[in-house]
């Protein structure tokens, strides 16, 4: 089958394209899925470059969001059949792994998985839609409503809101009513944010983002409610850390899932306690999450944000627009 494959960690120029790499069969409990579509996240980026800590087996199919058809069966597999549409939650939660990372991912023509990560898509939910999902979306949807707790009335800063994560928060905070502030690095990205919902836009490139949110909504004060925003989001960490506490009002929420900026940056815990803030981890996504997003899809309340859609031969490419930030949500790669 064709496949995009790593074989040695580094740049752009260690993935692959392999005409003729090996087929997958299925063993007990597993089916191989005909892979229609897989989306891209930052996670493509790290597992390219290594990771400290986690040692891969080479070589890998990149590749965690994948939707397709299920093309063959393997032993003790029951609820299925062949030409099944499929959404792969990207987890295997009973015996451990990741798509893409640990197992063979979805950047190929065909690939393995265990049945139970299999989920049925519904009728009118495209290969393209439901592969932009798992990573991304359903990490957004657990941050911001099982974790996050927003609600309808609250000002919501989204930082990085042209990313995968950052489309979807902009799209629920709208959708139960909250007054989204999108932040980006420039005014085309911007624009396409203020076309999916966002009430105020702030670029960070061009000017101290924290200024901005004082100028529009008060300097928060810790003797009351007043001035600030209810709720931030930064899953980017780096130089935008303290900062994001400084638009914090008392009693405010920073939602995090992620440090794609930088893991470590200086912090001063002094406006956690003055302001009595609360910092919530969320990390990953329930199958849930991922049901909730589809039948959000089904009922066109919600449309993920595509940035385009590439052949299997461009997924180094598409990996590449993601790292260099050349795009607004997602990247969905067809074989």
């Amino acid at each position: 089958m064709r496949a995009v494959a790593l074989y040695e960690h580094g740049g752009p120029d260690r993935l692959v394209s392999v005409e003729d790499f090996p087929d997958p069969r299925p063993g007990p409990g597993e089916v191989i899925v005909r892979v229609r579509a897989c989306s891209l996240n930052y996670h493509d980026v790290f597992t390219r470059r290594g990771m400290p800590g986690i040692k891969l087996t080479l070589p890998v199919i990149p590749g965690l969001d994948l939707a397709g058809e299920v093309a063959e069966l393997g032993t003790g597999v029951d609820g299925w059949r062949v030409g099944d549409r499929v959404l792969v939650d990207p987890v295997d939660r009973q015996k451990g792994g990741l798509m893409g990372e640990t197992m063979h991912g979805g950047l190929a023509e065909r690939c393995r998985v265990a049945a139970h990560q299999l989920i049925r898509l519904p009728d009118g939910v495209s290969f393209e839609d439901a592969a932009a999902l798992p990573v991304a979306y359903g990490t957004a949807h657990r941050m911001m409503f099982t974790q996050g707790r927003v609600a309808a009335g609250e000002k919501v800063l989204v930082l990085g809101a042209s990313g995968g994560v950052g489309t979807c928060c902009v799209f629920l905070a709208k959708m139960v009513g909250a007054r989204v502030i999108a932040c980006a690095s420039s005014e085309d990205k911007l624009s396409r944010l203020k076309d999916m919902g966002a009430d105020d836009l702030v670029n960070y490139a061009s000017g101290d983002f924290v200024a901005e949110i004082h100028r529009r909504f008060g300097k928060p004060h810790r003797r009351g409610y007043e001035g600030g925003v209810d709720v931030v989001v930064n899953y980017t960490g780096g130089d935008t850390w303290v900062p994001s506490l400084r638009c914090l009002r008392r009693g405010g929420r920073l939602l995090t899932c992620g440090a794609t900026a930088g893991h470590d940056p200086r912090t001063d815990i002094r406006f956690i306690w003055t302001f009595e803030l609360q910092v919530l981890g969320s990390n990953g996504w329930a199958r849930a999450d991922l049901e909730a997003l589809l039948g959000m899809v089904r009922d066109g309340r919600m449309k993920p944000a595509i940035d385009r859609v590439l052949p299997l031969a461009e997924a180094r490419e598409g990996i590449r627009l993601l790292e260099d930030r050349e795009v607004i949500g997602k990247v969905v790669v067809v074989p």
